[in-house]
C-alpha cells in the first residue's frame, strides 16, 4: 500500500470524550487499553502529521439523538450504549449542552478538527459507515486509500475497515491509534480486533510507521 497525499486520507472514528476522556462513560472498560497503547497521543500524531503533509483528514463521529432511543431492538453493546447515554446529543439540529459532553471531541483535538479543513462526515449509528456519507466524501475527493484509527478497535474501527474494503478502498489500520474494552464476560475487544486487522486489512501499522509513511510518501 503506497501512501501519498494525492489519493490517501486519514480517517479517525469516534475521537470523543465518552471513549477517550477519563470522565467518559466507557473509561472503566477502555481506559487501561487507551493508556497502554497511548491511543490519545497517537491519534493526535496521525492527525497532525497528515495536516503537515497535505493529507486530508476525515472524522466519522457517533451521535445519538433523543429519537434514536425509541429503537425497538439492538445488539449487546448497542443496547449498552443507549443505556449509559453514550454519545447523546439533544438533537440533530441542536447543540445545547454539546460542548464538553461525552459526544464532544476530546479537548486537545478541537483545534485540529475544527479548523475548517477537516471533513466531519454525518454520524454513524451502530458501528460501520454504511449509513453515513463517508464513502461519498472520500470518492468525491478521489481518495482510494485510508489510514484508519480511532475508537473502538473491535467495534467502529473494525466495522469501518470491513465496509471500506468492501467498497473497494485500500485500508491500513494503525494498531496503536485505537483501543478496546476489557469486559469480564465478553473478553478483550482490542486483542480480538488486532487478530482481525492482520487477517483483513491491506496493512497493519504502528503510529510511528504511519507517521513515517505520510512524511516520506511511501
Amino acid at each position: 500500500m503506497k501512501i501519498n497525499k494525492n489519493d490517501t486520507a486519514v480517517l479517525i472514528t469516534d475521537p470523543q470524550n465518552d471513549f477517550l476522556s477519563e470522565e467518559g462513560v466507557t473509561w472503566g472498560l477502555v481506559g487501561d487499553s487507551v493508556r497502554e497503547n497511548k491511543t490519545v497521543e497517537n491519534i493526535e500524531s496521525l492527525i497532525k502529521t497528515a495536516k503537515e503533509n497535505g493529507i486530508p483528514v476525515f472524522i466519522s463521529p457517533h451521535y445519538y439523538y433523543p429519537t434514536d432511543h425509541s429503537w425497538k431492538f439492538g445488539g449487546t453493546v448497542e443496547n449498552m450504549m443507549h443505556e449509559i447515554k453514550m454519545f447523546d446529543r439533544s438533537g440533530a439540529l441542536n447543540l445545547e449542552g454539546f460542548s464538553g459532553s461525552g459526544a464532544d471531541w476530546l479537548e486537545r483535538y478541537k483545534p485540529l478538527i475544527e479548523d475548517g479543513i477537516t471533513v466531519v462526515v454525518s454520524p454513524h449509528k451502530v458501528y460501520g459507515p454504511e449509513n453515513n456519507d463517508l464513502s461519498l466524501q472520500l470518492r468525491k475527493r478521489n481518495i482510494s486509500k485510508v489510514i484508519l484509527g480511532g475508537m473502538s478497535a473491535n467495534l467502529c474501527v473494525e466495522a469501518h475497515m470491513r465496509e471500506l474494503l468492501e467498497q473497494g478502498f485500500e485500508v491500513a489500520v494503525v494498531k496503536d491509534a485505537t483501543a478496546g474494552a476489557r469486559h469480564p464476560e465478553l473478553g478483550d475487544g482490542y486483542n480480538a480486533a488486532v487478530i482481525n486487522f492482520g487477517y483483513i486489512a491491506n496493512a497493519v501499522l504502528s503510529t510511528d510507521e504511519a507517521v513515517d509513511a505520510m512524511a516520506n510518501g511511501s
